[in-house]
């Protein structure tokens, strides 16, 4: 049985929003100064909050036990539990659906504000969240790309949430390979307008009833197209043609093949599609078509996927505090066995047991650095649209690049062990079906796979962020780490600012080398997700320790017997652990680097059996 209550928390939320970033600045632009002031955040948190609580979470006994069924057809090829209907609307309804992809419209909120909203509906139904996420994202490629004409046929209706979207990427034959691509897409006499023949496969998304229509974005080649990547397109294909009024028109030859039965995010429905089998799918052309068979479409899907790889972040994030709150709720109640030194003396609660308080404070250690993480990069992605500046906006969107790869592949890699850490803390209860952490883990999963999977976000930080602009940009993220060591240091944190010198210094080390390993790249394919790993725990340590000098600030000013003490002590502690516990397996990767193993690639294959 999935689980249907809600013991999320926002504490920490608002004080990584309103206390450590530096909201006020972020509403000061010219976005948001006229619409927002730094307590709205509380108003759009508490609606969130509410929905997430009372409409989502309840909905994921049935997402998760009788999830998305396929009944094939023209129509819905999918049909949603009835109680996906309510919370889908609701959600619409509220503003909190696809409407906040929409950047071009006046005060729309920060997406470092909507973060925690996207975070906290996740980590009340994992699967419910995609059917409004896929939308948002296509809509950011149209929105960027597409025609006047287009956009005002297709974007009124996604942002309202009355048409859904996805991506339409992966083929049997082409999946994190996008460049293997074979789906065609042959001009008509009707300029931008492409007859499409195609098949995908693990669509999110990819047909439900909870919308009218769905438009799909196509990856697709023009008979000349080039080959590999540089020859791919981006077409807008909608399932049911979309006339010039906006009014939907008869079916597109868009056929759903399948659903995919998945090892865990039952209500999310990822499906095979198949274009134009009856030779009568169509779609446009996104932007201008391709020169001499040489697209735009992995630019412009790029646009999109690099939205998703925050996104999904953000979902692994939500997973990781929904199965640490139910471990903590269990862990306060469930009493069994005597303190270690009384073994004689009265059960207690599991919580006052050592190991069970270490594996509670990893869980909470990662879930708060992974937050800071995100929701720092999503401040900078903000600042790269927002800033007045143009030097400003540039120096943003590079620390947003540096740390999307972080952002997608270390906290979903984390998600899988935090929610296997809530899953012990529940002992034998942890593997029953009634607890939320065994469906956390089974839908967590996921996260690592998506957008690409996790070790070519591996490769794009050793390889594009670590390289672009001559190494500039690397130079000033590694500088940010340097400068808050060198100017913050605090004599009631010497130990954890000793330690994170040495991790700061270890991964420097460990950069040097995969510079070092750039003619042969070998090396670097080898440790190259421990290197990103490594990079996260650093940046993460730097984050977790200003948190906590700021808690500590805080807690002198408020004193012990404030309400709001205990928060503040648990942000120092939760702080000096990741640093003290976490971050020290920097060590053991440039240890391992310097030992140089090739043992994995030397094994002959039939040496594996």
């Amino acid at each position: 049985m999935a689980h249907s209550v809600y013991l999320y928390q926002t504490r920490d939320i608002r004080f990584q929003i309103k206390e450590w970033l530096d909201s006020e600045k972020l509403i000061s632009c010219d976005a948001y100064k006229d619409y927002y002031g730094l307590d709205d955040f509380d108003g759009f948190l508490d609606v969130a909050f509410k929905i997430c609580r009372d409409v989502l979470c309840p909905t994921n006994k049935d997402a998760d036990e009788i999830g998305m069924k396929f009944v094939g057809g023209n129509e819905h090829a999918v049909v949603s539990p009835d109680s996906f209907k309510n919370a889908y609307n609701t959600i619409c309804e509220a503003g909190l659906g696809p409407q906040y992809a929409n950047r071009s419209e006046e005060g729309r909120m920060p997406l470092c504000w909507y973060a925690p909203i996207l975070e906290m509906q996740s980590g009340a139904s994992p699967g419910i969240v995609m059917f409004w996420c896929l939308t948002a994202g296509a809509t950011t490629v149209i929105q960027n790309n597409a025609s006047e004409e287009l956009k005002e046929r297709f974007l009124p209706k996604m942002f309202s949430g009355e048409w859904g979207g996805t991506m339409g990427l992966t083929e049997p034959g082409a999946g994190s390979d996008v460049g293997a691509c074979s789906t065609k897409c042959f001009p008509t006499d009707t300029p931008g307008l492409y007859k499409i023949k195609g098949q995908k496969c693990f669509i999110t998304s990819g047909d439900h009833d909870l919308a009218e229509n769905i438009v799909h974005l196509v990856l697709a080649k023009t008979p000349d197209g080039k080959p590999g990547t540089a020859g791919i397109n981006c077409l807008i294909v909608p399932k049911f043609w979309v006339n010039e009024d906006g009014s939907v028109g008869a079916w597109n030859d868009v056929i759903s093949t399948g659903i995919e039965h998945k090892m865990g995010i039952h209500g999310s429905s990822t499906l095979s599609l198949s274009f134009g089998e009856n030779d009568n799918c169509y779609g446009w052309m996104i932007g201008n078509g391709p020169v001499d068979g040489r697209g735009k479409g992995m630019a412009q899907m790029f646009q999109m996927m690099n939205e998703e790889r925050l996104n999904t972040g953000t979902f692994a994030l939500g997973c990781i505090g929904s199965a640490y709150y139910a471990a903590l709720d269990y862990c306060k109640i469930r009493v069994q066995s005597p303190r270690w030194n009384d073994p004689k003396g009265p059960s207690v609660r599991i919580i006052e047991h050592e190991d069970v308080r270490r594996m509670l404070m990893f869980q909470k250690a990662i879930m708060e650095a992974c937050r800071a993480l995100l929701y720092s990069t999503y401040y900078y992605q903000d600042l790269s649209h927002d800033a007045s500046d143009e030097a400003e906006r540039k120096a943003n969107d590079d620390m947003t690049m540096i740390q999307i790869p972080l952002c997608k592949a270390y906290v979903s890699d984390m998600a899988w062990i935090s929610t296997e850490h809530a899953i012990q803390c529940l002992g034998g209860y942890g593997f029953i079906e009634e607890y939320a952490p065994a469906e956390m883990a089974r839908d967590c999963k996921i996260y690592s796979l998506w957008e690409g999977t996790n070790f070519m976000h591996a490769q794009d930080f050793t390889g594009r962020k670590s390289t672009m602009d001559n190494g500039e940009p690397m130079k000033k993220w590694l500088g940010l780490i340097e400068d808050f060591i060198a100017t913050k240091k605090d004599p009631a944190f010497a130990a954890e600012f000793a330690m994170l010198e040495e991790v700061f210094a270890a991964y420097k080390e460990i950069a040097g080398m995969v510079e070092a390993w750039r003619a042969d790249r070998k090396m670097i394919q080898i440790f190259g997700t421990r290197v990103l790993h490594a990079a996260s725990m650093t940046v993460c340590s730097k984050l977790m320790l200003d948190q906590a000098l700021l808690a500590a600030k805080k807690l002198a000013e408020l004193g012990d017997d404030h309400f709001d003490a205990n928060f503040y002590k648990g942000k120092i502690a939760t702080a000096k652990f990741y640093v003290m516990n976490v971050a020290p397996a920097v060590f053991g990767t440039l240890k391992a680097m310097k030992a140089g193993d090739t043992s994995a690639v030397d094994c002959p294959e039939d040496g594996l059996m």
